[in-house]
């Protein structure tokens, strides 16, 4: 069967958490089959992240052109077909875009994991799994066309330029803690207070704190809050570095810290242990595929309340609901378990 295939299309658009699970098993998929051309069909934003990614056409899907997107992609394909297309995601944008890519094959997810009428757009699909981290789910994809998948590795497109930027902006740091603090939206981040408390105390360990993240307003005022409460001496990235800068910021850390936000799993893929905190969705699922064992959670404890019942009787993925969850991450539990990780990676 590895030998059947001469065309191979990734379609995953987003986000990029997501993305970086994804090339795990894009990378796998072309060390099997190195000799099929592999196009990837992706978000805007992502693209800047893979842009040049080895041996891989990056196709971009640029949603905030609406109709016009759909009909850009069936105009990049005419007079092409796809010995297979692995269709990685579910949301109708995504199953509205596979449609517009010829291919023989369009294999999808499961029954238990289709939604949004993906399964109109496929025909064929992965194997049922239990439980998995969304990372095992793309692997999934890559057993189902003959690759044998295990551990992930990663080879990100970054440049020597790249890492040279960074390492400016890292001059003169050692032993670099970098807070990721902000999530997408406002509740999955944990509070300024408790961020800067930390900030304080890997200062006194002897650590270089860093922030990072986007140019976004929540960003930057979240940066603002924690460095106005922390004592410590806090350099500010936030809005500063390209996504492939930011990749290699990451990559000179000794630690990070974030929220389910996609810097944590590009922390993943460059190597650098990653403390997560979670609150609203199920770590084992989303969290830093790498480092589940760092992981400060309380989503299990908030589910139970809201649910009445624990993760093995509810579907997989469920979420939980509320403004202030993140509040119950205590700032001793997460020191406690950032002492737990610098003696464990001896960082």
């Amino acid at each position: 069967m590895s030998q059947a295939f001469q065309s191979i299309c990734i379609l995953r658009l987003s986000a990029i958490g997501d993305v970086c699970h994804a090339v795990a098993a894009v990378q796998a998929i072309q060390r099997a089959h190195p000799k099929a051309s592999i196009t990837w069909v992706i978000g805007k934003i992502e693209a800047m992240m893979l842009k040049d990614l080895p041996g891989v056409e990056l196709v971009v899907f640029d949603k905030k052109l609406g109709k016009q997107a759909y009909s850009q992609l069936k105009q990049t394909f005419i007079g092409r077909q796809f010995d297979v297309l692995l269709h990685m995601q579910v949301a109708f944008r995504a199953n509205l875009a596979a449609r517009c890519i010829p291919a023989k094959q369009k294999i999808g997810f499961d029954k238990g994991r289709s939604k949004e009428l993906h399964s109109l757009f496929i025909n064929k699909r992965i194997a049922p799994q239990s439980e998995p981290h969304v990372l095992e789910g793309f692997a999934e994809f890559a057993r189902t066309i003959g690759v044998e998948f295990t551990t992930p590795t990663w080879e990100m497109p970054v440049t020597q330029q790249d890492r040279d930027v960074a390492s400016q902006l890292l001059e003169g740091l050692d032993r670099i803690l970098v807070i990721a603090p902000a999530a997408s939206k406002a509740e999955r981040n944990w509070l300024p207070e408790r961020y800067a408390a930390l900030a304080d105390y890997a200062h006194k360990k002897g650590f270089s704190v860093v922030l990072s993240g986007g140019p976004t307003e929540l960003e930057r005022t979240l940066g603002a809050q924690i460095q106005a409460k922390s004592h410590a001496p806090i350099v500010d990235l936030i809005g500063k570095t390209s996504l492939k800068q930011l990749l290699c910021v990451l990559e000179q850390a000794s630690l990070v810290v974030a929220p389910d936000t996609g810097p944590a799993h590009m922390a993943v893929t460059m190597g650098t242990p990653v403390i997560g905190l979670y609150a609203h969705s199920n770590p084992k699922r989303t969290g830093p595929y790498l480092y589940q064992d760092y992981v400060v959670e309380v989503y299990h404890a908030n589910l139970k309340q809201q649910k009445g019942k624990d993760v093995e009787q509810l579907p997989w993925g469920t979420r939980v609901k509320g403004h202030d969850l993140m509040a119950q991450i205590k700032t001793e539990t997460v020191l406690a378990m950032f002492d737990q990780v610098v003696e464990k990676e001896s960082l």
